[in-house]
């Protein structure tokens, strides 16, 4: 009887227990080897259970049966991911490809002049370590999924066996403090972007942004025809470059969104038509700016009001679910939920206080019994 055959990869003794199926001794960790064109291909199963690395081996030899040799041999990173940018293009949002083309540019940095198949997994961790001592949080997990998503095209064309750029981490970035205008805040600083003629058309689209819980895009993008005062609704559908989630919504023309819109037209010399713009301006940022700045308000941004819409629907009593809905979220309230929760709760300590209706006699007059059961009826 033959002695098995044994082969050593670095320090470690490799049995064969099956064709092309080898274990190793010291850690009875099983690996595929054998050749392919001529080049030896060798990589472990993970696993110690036999019958599950042959069901392992046979699923890597049909992804290197798919590999295009010939193709991905000279294909440099740079190349690839900008093919991989032109393809999702169409898919993507302006501002989101130039997000893309952004990281691209950047980790072409490092990765310049090196061929897609030569890329490994200790080259990667190379860069993570490199970049998360360069840039913050967000721009390092911008970069890292990016790179991710080009290595996944890579192997999808055939051109490598797997992602090398999985092993990276997502670093965990801190939650942004949310700067939420109070209403008399508000009102100052509208009452002040009104006293300055330069700045009514802001003040105007300020309080557009804070009464319909729109993105900045969204407001610019706002047409008359999008209002239907009849049915008291309106559409937002974000112009030629559309939604944040690319689907129009209709919401409701709320109180005092209604009452802006219909001073803005009263106010114009003749009905406006249904393919104007609303607001002519662009932004309000300096007017913003300039606002805070001479009352002495913390600096506020036009998402600043969206935040201000979502916190008075919190305290009308509107839902997560219905918020979302008006704000183009697609998840049913999560997010408003993770963002906007701590209003809920600051809300109802507030109203907790209001329920003062038991017998205890307070400091001013008794409770009349007669009282207290109307309102257990009315509750």
């Amino acid at each position: 009887m033959k002695p098995p055959k044994t082969t050593n990869s670095g320090n470690q003794k490799l049995v064969k227990v099956a064709t092309c199926l080898y274990r190793s001794v010291a850690y009875n960790i099983y690996y595929g080897i054998y050749k392919r064109a001529g080049k030896q291909v060798k990589r472990s199963l993970k696993t110690t259970d036999k019958e599950l690395a042959k069901r392992r081996l046979e699923q890597l030899r049909e992804k290197v049966a798919r590999l295009n040799t010939k193709r991905g041999s000279n294909i440099l990173f740079d190349d690839l991911a900008k093919r991989w940018l032109e393809g999702t293009s169409s898919a993507l949002k302006e501002s989101t490809r130039q997000f893309r083309a952004g990281a691209i540019a950047r980790l072409s940095r490092f990765f310049k002049g090196i061929t897609i198949r030569s890329i490994t997994k200790s080259q990667t961790e190379q860069w993570a370590a490199q970049r998360s001592k360069q840039v913050g949080a967000r721009a390092f997990n911008i970069e890292r999924e990016t790179l991710i998503q080009v290595l996944n095209y890579a192997v999808r064309e055939g051109l490598i066996l797997d992602n090398p750029a999985t092993v990276i981490p997502r670093r965990k970035q801190p939650r942004a403090q949310i700067v939420i205008p109070s209403k008399d805040q508000f009102r100052v600083m509208i009452a002040q972007m009104q006293a300055d003629s330069r700045s009514a058309e802001a003040a105007n689209f300020c309080e557009f942004l804070a009464y319909s819980g729109c993105r900045l895009g969204e407001a610019t993008a706002a047409i008359w025809g999008d209002v239907n005062f009849d049915l008291r609704n309106f559409t937002v559908t974000g112009g030629e470059k559309g939604t944040k989630n690319h689907e129009a919504r209709t919401v409701p023309l709320f109180p005092p969104l209604e009452r802006l819109l219909l001073t803005m037209r009263e106010a114009m010399p003749s009905p406006p038509s249904p393919t104007v713009r609303m607001f002519p301006i662009q932004s309000s940022k300096t007017a913003i700016g300039t606002a805070c700045k001479k009352t002495g308000l913390p600096h506020f941004t036009h998402h600043s009001l969206r935040h201000f819409f979502c916190s008075n629907a919190i305290e009308a009593g509107a839902d997560f679910k219905v918020i979302a809905g008006w704000l183009g979220h697609k998840d049913g309230g999560i997010l408003v939920a993770k963002t906007y929760g701590h209003l809920r709760d600051e809300h109802s300590t507030m109203m907790a206080q209001r329920m003062t209706f038991d017998l205890a006699k307070p400091d001013t007059e008794p409770v009349n019994v007669v009282d207290v059961t109307s309102l257990f009826r009315a509750s």
